[in-house]
């Protein structure tokens, strides 16, 4: 199961992953949690995510999206202590050749990587990792990286999957061999800019009366969210279009029925966060 991107809360199965990992770390170091550190999203952690959303303004609900992680990591920090780093290195994902270069004054190593399917792609842009963990266990292989995209919980990580490197299968994450995640974080700071290149996914603008595998991606990430309760054949009908109305709207977006680029962006930051 892949943890990036979802909203972390109170479940009857308890959700447990590297993510609430590092969020009871945070929560600890602001001296909001003094439980166990044990990657689990127990009672004790929900209150302290409460407690901490109510000294800043925001919802108390205990549950962790977007706004809550941009409040919790607007002070950059690191888990581990590490020695001073003495060179400024850069990061490179390059998504088409699925890749990811590594460069520093003295050093320059390119890595084979697997990068987010179609339909949950890895953003594209300028970032930075703002913090670490060691051995997260389980997808995550032995280091996980944080960036800083604002929507979800995407990373760089190792995997128990080597098969998948190499291709477009993780849920936005970019996953590396476990060798090769170990060199890279042992060189990379907090702090370390990244910058993911790549071309967007290419679609047509969905629209009544087409069909396809596209249509029915479409379905799919709108029936998780909830805003379509038809029958997932690929045929862009009245059902289809009212669904994609509703969302747009709900979402602010120009209310059109129609799934072109924004409309697209939209959708897949919110079915992300869904995991």
């Amino acid at each position: 199961m892949a943890w990036s991107s979802r909203l972390l809360k109170a479940e009857k199965n308890m959700m447990h992953g590297p993510d609430i990992l590092e969020l009871q770390l945070r929560l600890e170091e602001l001296g909001y949690y003094q439980g166990q550190a044990d990657g689990r999203y127990t009672l004790a952690t929900q209150r302290a995510v409460k407690s901490f959303q109510q000294a800043l303004g925001l919802k108390d609900d205990g549950v962790v999206g977007p706004i809550t992680w941009l409040a919790l990591n607007r002070n950059a920090f690191e888990h581990f202590k590490a020695e001073p780093a003495l060179t400024s290195p850069e990061i490179m994902i390059d998504i088409d050749r699925r890749v990811l270069i590594y460069a520093a004054p003295q050093f320059m190593k390119t890595y084979p990587v697997a990068v987010g399917r179609p339909s949950l792609p890895t953003p594209l842009g300028n970032w930075s990792i703002v913090s670490k963990a060691l051995n997260p266990g389980g997808a995550f292989g032995v280091r996980w990286m944080r960036l800083s995209i604002p929507w979800g919980g995407y990373g760089i990580h190792g995997t128990n999957n080597p098969k998948s490197i190499g291709k477009a299968v993780s849920h936005g994450c970019v996953r590396m061999y476990n060798t090769d995640v170990i060199e890279v974080y042992e060189r990379t700071p907090v702090g370390t800019p990244v910058t993911i290149i790549g071309k967007a996914y290419n679609r047509r603008t969905l629209k009544i009366g087409d069909q396809g595998s596209d249509v029915q991606e479409i379905q799919k990430m709108l029936k998780k969210l909830r805003f379509y309760r038809a029958k997932l054949d690929g045929e862009y009908g009245p059902y289809t279009e009212q669904a994609v109305r509703n969302f747009q709207q709900e979402q602010s977006l120009m209310v059109d029925g129609m799934v072109g680029s924004a409309t697209l962006t939209a959708i897949q930051r919110a079915y992300a966060q869904t995991f």
